[in-house]
């Protein structure tokens, strides 16, 4: 939608220009009405730098991109539409109405308005390709000529949306090189089983730090810390989920084959000093009741069990008989609560997908395929991917607006 508008605005003769949007689904914008819950968190208020940040996979490939179309931009052109928006916690820019489907709206109406043709249930089937150029597509059986053509299909995320991988197909039919694709920003699967006890337990203000651990297999020789980060997570019935697990799932692909650890941090605002003399406080006013009765002020109700289990201190013992050193066994167990990462959950789970059409045949300025002349990629169907917090989207809006603008002339 933003590569069709775009090119519709950059075109020298807007009259003499036809422009289509080919659609497998029966409504457009099927993916982005179920983005940030259904609220849609458009993009995050933030300049370049701090976009290029959050970019995981080849970040530099999309400085032009960002150059000439970042936040503020998104901004502004929403605005134009008439969509209200606003910026909650983490710059996180969402519409002021909180539903997706008022940004699916706005583009709806200006596609209408440009005149650009939408064709519903409409499956591409190839991509025609003449003496290294574009020619046009297929579909139903028939060929349509065009000068050029935007692939802009996605990955394979939420395959219900119609993200099925037809984009990265394409791509290595006309001899383009696709990073094998993989999930992003999914929950994480954990080997322990206190996860499925604990299932529903949602931690706030915690830290975690994710180690793979020394291994031959992986030629890792010492142990090495992939990611580290404060934040929200969650326990499921598999593993673990959550704001703080999805976006270090982005980090830990080529570490799966090994032995990967999740420390969880429960404390992160105390030091081990200081949260021994908290306990410490804790066990002398409770200091006549059993130790799985003396963790209330530290811990939600259904931790607890977990915890008193790993310490490895008996439920029943009496807290005045806790030993110093079944104490300090304690204070490291909530500095570092570990489980054992087994694997990441699947596509049907990403909120985005890793991996794609390689960024070394693509122009990072134009988004045009460096070996088919009217051949260009947008959004997650190039290999580039991004944390939470509408750094995705930026993605596709930026690179959707320059292809379509280099499209269009």
């Amino acid at each position: 939608m933003m590569a069709a508008i775009a090119a519709c605005s950059a075109a020298p003769e807007k009259d003499k220009i036809k422009i289509t949007i080919y659609e497998k689904n029966d409504r457009l914008g099927k993916k982005l009405f179920i983005t940030g819950k259904g609220r849609c968190n458009l993009t995050n208020h933030c300049d370049k730098d701090t976009l290029l940040r959050n970019t995981v996979s080849n970040p530099r490939f999309l400085y032009s991109a960002f150059d000439a179309f970042d936040s503020m931009s998104t901004e502004a052109f929403f605005e134009s539409l008439g969509l209200k928006i606003k910026t909650e916690r983490g710059n996180r820019v969402f519409p002021a109405s909180d539903h997706s489907s008022d940004v699916i709206s706005v583009l709806h109406t200006k596609i209408k308005r440009l005149g650009i043709e939408v064709k519903l249930d409409s499956e591409v089937k190839s991509i025609e390709i003449k003496d290294n150029k574009v020619s046009g597509l297929t579909l139903n059986g028939k060929s349509y000529d065009y000068d050029a053509v935007i692939i802009a299909s996605g990955g394979l995320s939420y395959p219900l949306t119609g993200s099925t991988g037809d984009g990265f197909k394409w791509a290595k039919n006309t001899g383009h090189r696709v990073t094998v694709p993989e999930p992003a920003l999914v929950p994480m699967v954990i080997k322990e089983e206190c996860c499925r006890r604990l299932m529903g337990l949602s931690l706030k203000n915690v830290k975690i730090k994710l180690v793979a651990e020394k291994n031959p297999d992986t030629g890792l020789k010492k142990d090495k810390i992939i990611y580290e980060e404060f934040g929200e997570m969650l326990f499921t019935h598999f593993g673990v989920s959550g704001p703080l697990i999805l976006s270090a799932s982005s980090y830990i692909h080529k570490y799966l084959n090994g032995s990967l650890k999740l420390f969880i941090d429960l404390k992160p605002a105390l030091d081990y000093n200081m949260l021994d003399e908290r306990v410490l406080r804790d066990f002398e006013q409770f200091s006549n009741k059993q130790f799985q009765n003396s963790l209330d002020k530290l811990f939600p109700k259904k931790l607890i069990p977990e915890i008193v289990r790993c310490s490895g201190i008996m439920p029943e013992k009496r807290v005045n008989e806790i030993t110093r050193e079944e104490r300090h066994r304690l204070v490291k167990l909530i500095k570092n609560f570990s489980l054992t990462v087994t694997g990441l959950r699947g596509f049907d789970e990403a909120i985005i997908t890793k991996g794609g059409v390689s960024v070394k045949d693509i122009n990072p300025k134009t988004m045009e395929s460096k070996l088919i002349t009217g051949l260009f990629f947008a959004g997650e169907v190039i290999d580039v991917d991004a944390l939470t917090g509408g750094f995705n989207l930026q993605i596709a809006w930026s690179t959707g607006y320059a292809a379509g603008t280099y499209a269009a002339n």
